[in-house]
């Protein structure tokens, strides 16, 4: 008998109080609570920073694609749907909705008021421009060089 009164003893010693639990389920609601807009804010620069470098990669495959066929190229910008593609490519890659985008581009360039494009010429050259995009107060430039057509892309 007395040996099962001190195997009792030791099982209730083992555990964790109903109060302990509770504590510890406070302290990581907390955490939780203060960790996670960073975490979020942490998720949207890092959506916007692979955005910004796709387009830019994509503007290099245009400019790339218009020296090897010998063809101007082009990368549309479509601003409302907020998505591009490159000529002739049929594909459209799609942009995160929390990400705005501004294009400045040449007036010939603009096919409406939500839609645009940057050309790429058999030469290297470009007709230039920026594609702008921003989440909150983190924006994105990636920059054409109208004479090289080279992209680059600015913090």
């Amino acid at each position: 008998m007395a040996n099962r009164i001190n195997h009792l003893r030791i099982n209730r010693s083992i555990g964790f109080t109903i109060v302990e639990a509770m504590v510890v389920v406070a302290v990581l609601a907390i955490l939780l609570g203060v960790g996670a807009p960073s975490m979020t804010r942490m998720g949207v620069n890092q959506r916007l920073k692979a955005a910004g470098h796709d387009i830019a990669s994509s503007m290099s495959l245009a400019r790339s694609e218009a020296l090897a066929t010998r063809k101007e190229t082009r990368l549309l910008l479509d601003l409302e749907q907020r998505a591009f593609r490159v000529e002739p490519d049929p594909r459209v890659h799609a942009l995160p909705k929390q990400i705005e985008l501004k294009l400045f581009t040449a007036q010939s360039d603009l096919l409406s008021d939500k839609v645009g494009a940057i050309r790429f010429f058999p030469d290297g050259g470009s007709n230039g421009g920026r594609v702008t995009l921003a989440a909150g107060e983190r924006k994105y430039n990636v920059d054409i060089d109208w004479l090289t057509g080279r992209v680059a892309i600015l913090d």
